[in-house]
């Protein structure tokens, strides 16, 4: 079975073409991908994310509320047994705070100018797809 990808837009960003081109460019590369839409909340990307099966979690950042959002969806992801599921998160991060969301449980920090293909090869790193047994 293909990766299965979870493409949120938390909170109140309403700048939506990045996460639409990270979309695209995963199904491109054979990845089966969900896109939430805008203005998501913690409990509507956990929801979703174990809706869909979803063998990660990605999240496109503008607002800058992502010290108080990401945290929250972990936590929200874990208390519905999504704990193993890992968080990638893309947006305008400064350095200070990658340590408190890595500490959060994000497995990497895509800034602008990230390629796609570093997108892509960092999610075939860190998972196999699904056993289809």
């Amino acid at each position: 079975m293909p990766i299965r990808v979870l493409i949120a837009k938390p909170g109140l960003d309403g700048h939506d073409r990045g996460a639409k081109v990270i979309a695209r460019a995963l199904r491109d590369a054979g990845m089966e991908v969900i896109y939430t839409g805008l203005r998501q909340t913690p409990e509507m990307i956990a929801e979703a994310a174990l809706q869909e099966d979803v063998d990660i979690v990605g999240l496109s950042i503008l607002s800058g509320a992502h010290l108080a959002l990401v945290p929250k969806i972990r936590q929200t992801m874990d208390k519905s047994g999504l704990n193993d599921i890992p968080i990638l998160v893309g947006g305008i991060i400064p350095d200070s705070d990658r340590p408190t969301l890595e500490a959060a449980g994000v497995t990497a920090i895509f800034g602008p100018g990230t390629s796609t293909e570093e997108i892509v090869a960092h999610i075939h790193k860190i998972l196999t797809p699904k056993d289809t047994q």
